[in-house]
This record gives structure tokens, C-alpha cells and sequence, in this order.
């Protein structure tokens, strides 16, 4: 197959994407990165290059090919122009129609097969949302794009480190409306999806699932809360019947520690912190978030847009390096399978 290189947005301009994205090209041969191209403004770009003192020659490209012969020597761009000033740590709604442009482009070349893999660079909800966007999050609006007309995806979160690999079963959405949100059938249909994710991203053909209950304990047989019996035992009984490997619902306080993290391959968790608070805590800087359920391989640092710290120089790529290497990873092992089938 003809390598075909990974798409990176740009995400929100105001915010470090600009400045990760320029220090993980100044450390491609250090850490053998794989052929990236941006869909970003080549001006804000070199203007953050500037202002950070960084020496990043900048091509402009016209297709995705083009960044091959290129990226050893300049960060390779496709144009999405901003249409508005950009000041680090100053976010603007006015960008964000670049800001949805330049996702809505990276998934049209993967999905023509002119690109490997989405990778996203942090956006603001806020800033978005503001301008009207209709998603709750980035995950949500990437299931709408690569949904055929009629289809509904189910996305899965997936969020991975060498440490731990975690899903969250209930995502973007208030503490109180999850009771609600959680059924059985939920919580069946991201375990099938995980587990196929496993099988075709990971090269484990029966991952090991561990699930967190909702409750203190587990609901403590009962005296707690019912829905680990009423709700999340029942998927777990259901998908074990299917011949997956799930345990569960396990108590979510003793779930993550060394010892307990060696006896599963991915932990789902009932609600969102449940599961991002462990990850960020064993894998700040080098954790990734990645969508299980797409039609393609989606990836993306596991931190939001810091506008604080913004053109400070004090963002580290880190998690950007290990969203380009996982990326590339997951659609190598796709295509091999594709291949193999």
C-alpha cells in the first residue's frame, strides 16, 4: 500500500495546538514520528513559531502526498485560513468555522483515502458552542461526520497509555442525567465495541474487560444502589454469553492500582471522571484519546487547549507525539487486517 500520511487539525488557534504541533515537528527525527500534515493557517503557524522562537520553515501543500516528500525538511500545511486576528490565550468564536473546517477536511481525505488517520489538536467547547455548534464534544461531532446519510454511529472513548487503557460508557453530560443514561443495552453495545476495537487496533483477539460499577462499593450488594444488579450485571452476563472476556462490576476505588490494572486489558467506567480521573493522573502528558466505533482511525492529545499557558513555550507535545504514533499504529493494524480478511 502507498503510505499515505496522518491529517492534523489545527484545533483552536488561541490555544497550545500551534505550539505542540510546532515543537512535535521539531522532534520528528528524535522520535521517528511518522509523515504529518496540518490543516491549519500557515500564518498563525508561523507566527507562533515566532513568538516561541522556534525555527519551523513552513510548505504549503495542495494534497496529502505532497507532505511525504516534504516533511523532513518543513512542517507541510494545508491551507485553512482563520479570517480573524489569533492571540494566544485570547480564544475568538470567529475562528471557529476554520476550527470546523479543518476537522471536516481531515475526515473527507482519510475517508477518500488520501490521508491515514485523523488526529485533532484540542478545541473549546465554549468557543464552539457559542457559534452554534449542535455537539456535545469533539467525539460526538466526529461520529456525525463519518456517519452514512440515515446511520447513527456510537462512538466509544477510548483513553490509552502504557499504564492504563480506559473507556468511559456515559461521556460529555452532567453527573445527574447519567442514572438515566446508563441501560444495559448501553453498556452492552460499548462493550462489543471495545472489544472489537481491541481485536482490530490492538492485535488482542480477546481483551480482557474489566467494568467499574456506578455506586460506592459497587452498590455494596444492594445496600448502596441497584444498578450494578439491575443494570450493569445483566450486559456483562450478556455480553460473557457472546464469548467476550468481561468482569465486573468491580468497585471503581480498587480498580486502578498496579496490581489490579494486570488483570484486565481495558477498564469501562459508568461516567466520564470516573474514568478520566485514574488516566490523567498515571498519564498527564502522555495519555491519548482515541474513537473506537468510527469508519476511521481518530485520535488526539488527552488534554484540552490551555489557553493559559498558550505561546508560553511551557506546552509539552508529549501527548501530541504518542496521539501521531498511535494513529499511525491503529491504521497500519486496520489495513492489515483489511488485507488479511
Amino acid at each position: 500500500m502507498t503510505e499515505r500520511p496522518l491529517a492534523l487539525t489545527m484545533g483552536d488557534p488561541a490555544g497550545i495546538g500551534p505550539d505542540i504541533t510546532l515543537a512535535a515537528w521539531t522532534r520528528r527525527d528524535a522520535d521517528a514520528l511518522p509523515v504529518f500534515f496540518l490543516l491549519g493557517d500557515p500564518d498563525v503557524m508561523a507566527a507562533r513559531a515566532d513568538l516561541l522562537g522556534l525555527t519551523v520553515p513552513i510548505e504549503i501543500i495542495e494534497e496529502p502526498e505532497e507532505a511525504i516528500g516534504c516533511f523532513s525538511r518543513a512542517l507541510p500545511i494545508m491551507p485553512v485560513a482563520v479570517g480573524c486576528k489569533v492571540e494566544p490565550g485570547k480564544p475568538d468564536e470567529a475562528a471557529a468555522a476554520a476550527i470546523q473546517g479543518a476537522i471536516e477536511q481531515a475526515v473527507d481525505l482519510v475517508r477518500g483515502g488520501l490521508a491515514s488517520a485523523v488526529v485533532t489538536n484540542p478545541i473549546s467547547k465554549v468557543v464552539l458552542t457559542r457559534a452554534g455548534f449542535p455537539h456535545p464534544g469533539h467525539t460526538e461531532y466526529l461520529a456525525a461526520l463519518g456517519a452514512e446519510p440515515g446511520e447513527t454511529l456510537h462512538p466509544v472513548m477510548l483513553l490509552a497509555s502504557k499504564a492504563l487503557k480506559v473507556v468511559p460508557i456515559t461521556i460529555h453530560m452532567p453527573l445527574q442525567a447519567v442514572h438515566d443514561a446508563l441501560t444495559t443495552e448501553l453498556i452492552l453495545k460499548t462493550i462489543r465495541i471495545t472489544a472489537d476495537g481491541f481485536r482490530r487496533y490492538f492485535e488482542i483477539e480477546q481483551p480482557r474487560l474489566a467494568l467499574t460499577g456506578l455506586n460506592p462499593h459497587a452498590g455494596e450488594d444492594g445496600t448502596l444502589g441497584d444498578e450494578e444488579e439491575r443494570i450493569i450485571a445483566p450486559a456483562i452476563e450478556a455480553a460473557k454469553a457472546e464469548g467476550l472476556d468481561v468482569s465486573g462490576p468491580h468497585p471503581a476505588d480498587t480498580m486502578f492500582h498496579a496490581s489490579a490494572r494486570e488483570t484486565y486489558d481495558v477498564a469501562l467506567a459508568m461516567y466520564h471522571d470516573q474514568a478520566l480521573i485514574p488516566i490523567k493522573t498515571l498519564a498527564f502528558e502522555t495519555g491519548v484519546n482515541a474513537t473506537l466505533g468510527l469508519p476511521f482511525v481518530r485520535t488526539s492529545p488527552d488534554h484540552g487547549t490551555a489557553f493559559a499557558i498558550a505561546g508560553s513555550g511551557r506546552a509539552s507535545p508529549a501527548s501530541l507525539i504518542e496521539a501521531l504514533r498511535l494513529a499511525d499504529t491503529m491504521s497500519k493494524r486496520a489495513a492489515a487486517k483489511g488485507a488479511a480478511a
